[in-house]
């Protein structure tokens, strides 16, 4: 009955609400990136720039900050003849974005616009504007990622997220009420949970029996810890994603022993939606190069070995358009094909945000995955987090289970010793938790340091 009511929503009852009702094109971007997705890498190269092409054309013309950038560097479009010449135009910052605002708009859009503003992780929000047609597209390539994890439209989703700030009107609840109904779909507020209350987000997962799971990574383990810790077993779901954070890989191993099911990585922020997911493989991210142009850079230049800062480059918001904009991540992009047969490249992993990257005096620079990677085996480690506070010192809050004793304290120190040497002090201190963020995530290496 299910997969009837799946075919009947995807083919004929949302693409009528959606497209006819709501006059959207996004059933039709779905069908256009169903596609894209299986061309061939050189085929999705070629389509890749043609639009990219049509954007700085575009940007040209409408942008005033573009057109002042690039006639200050000599550059025009039509100089852009491959991702080479692409590299040369100078990338965007937040800064930019904050003092430009204005400049950034398209002179014929400007007025169109909708907004929205990041969670502000780094402590300063950012508004930008988007278009009509980037949103309808954005949700297109949302429902393809989160697709190859199982999370089919109108298939059983619980959805361990934040939920709605403030005090929503009657009206837009029982809006909420009726789109959550009739996509099969439940929210549970991460931003509520607690110690004390884990076992209550058990029993609304059990009953509501999920297909599909999705949830900040922070909360998933924290709730996979207790399930574990406890021996409580709930309803098994198909497949759980992973979202709004890296899903390292001991944290993917806690959360498939607690829930029994498979666990997907993917990649996104705000200013982008979804960026980059894992099919049914799950060894890599395909991002999403029909949609977006994703860089990794190192001093600037683009990298295809090795953590390089993440640069973002949207095909369609033409209202606002970002161009190489670096939003502070650091990735990997990976250096081989998936065996799924999709064309499109992948990130071999999302390394945490650049600002969290650990310093020492010595002039070590440790990307935020080195503590996960290093500490994933350590016994009885339940819950960490390294914090850099000063240039010579490390902070780790560990939360502490069975099995961990002085040799897995003595392990730590020696390992850390080998990289960061005595440059920098590594203080440990044992903690009963560690609290989420106010966004609901778990950081699980965090810089207090000036960029």
């Amino acid at each position: 009955m299910s997969a009837v009511y799946e075919n009947l929503l995807r083919h004929v009852v949302w693409p009528a609400y959606e497209g006819v009702l709501r006059r959207r094109d996004t059933p039709r971007h779905m069908r256009d990136y169903e596609r894209e997705q299986w061309l061939s890498p050189e085929r999705l190269e070629a389509l890749q720039m043609d639009r990219l092409r049509s954007l700085l054309d575009w940007c040209w013309h409408e942008v005033p900050y573009y057109r002042r950038r690039w006639t200050e560097i000599g550059m025009r479009p039509g100089d852009i003849r491959s991702m080479a010449d692409f590299a040369t135009l100078p990338v965007l910052t937040k800064a930019d974005v904050r003092h430009h605002a204005d400049e950034l708009k398209a002179s014929s859009l400007k007025d169109t616009l909708g907004y929205k503003a990041t969670g502000g992780s780094t402590g300063e929000p950012l508004r930008f504007g988007f278009t009509r047609e980037s949103n309808d597209r954005r949700v297109a390539v949302m429902w393809r990622g989160y697709g190859w994890a199982g999370s089919r439209m109108g298939r059983r989703t619980l959805f361990l997220w934040g939920g709605a700030v403030g005090s929503p009107s009657t009206a837009h609840r029982i809006k909420d009420r009726i789109y959550n109904a009739v996509f099969a779909r439940k929210l549970l507020d991460s931003f509520h949970m607690s110690e004390a209350n884990l076992a209550s987000y058990a029993e609304a997962i059990d009953a509501y029996k999920p297909e599909v799971l999705v949830g900040y990574v922070g909360p998933l383990v924290r709730l996979a810890e207790w399930l574990l810790a406890t021996g409580r077993r709930i309803a098994r779901p198909a497949s759980i994603i992973g979202a709004a954070e890296a899903l390292h890989p001991f944290q993917r191993e806690i959360i498939e022993r607690a829930f029994g099911a498979p666990a997907f990585n993917t990649y996104g922020c705000r200013e982008f939606m979804l960026i980059a997911s894992e099919c049914e493989h799950r060894d890599g991210l395909h991002v999403n190069a029909d949609h977006l142009v994703v860089e990794t850079l190192v001093d600037g230049h683009p990298v295809t070995h090795g953590s390089g800062e993440v640069a973002i480059t949207d095909l369609f918001n033409r209202g606002m358009p970002f161009i190489r904009y670096v939003n502070g991540d650091m990735a990997t992009h990976a250096t081989r094909r998936c065996p799924c047969g999709r064309g499109l490249p992948m990130l071999a992993s999302v390394d945490g945000r650049k600002l969290d990257a650990i310093r020492t005096p010595a002039g070590h620079v440790l990307p935020g995955e080195f503590f996960p990677h290093m500490l994933k085996d350590v016994p009885g480690l339940q819950r960490f987090q390294l914090v850099q506070r000063r240039l010579d010192r490390l902070d780790l809050s560990i939360v502490r289970g069975d099995g961990f004793d002085d040799a897995s304290l003595a392990y730590i120190r020696h390992e850390v010793g080998k990289v960061i040497g005595d440059s920098a002090e590594l203080h440990c201190h044992f903690v009963d938790d560690i609290p989420l963020t106010r966004s609901g995530k778990l950081r699980v290496t965090v810089s207090e340091l000036a960029s």
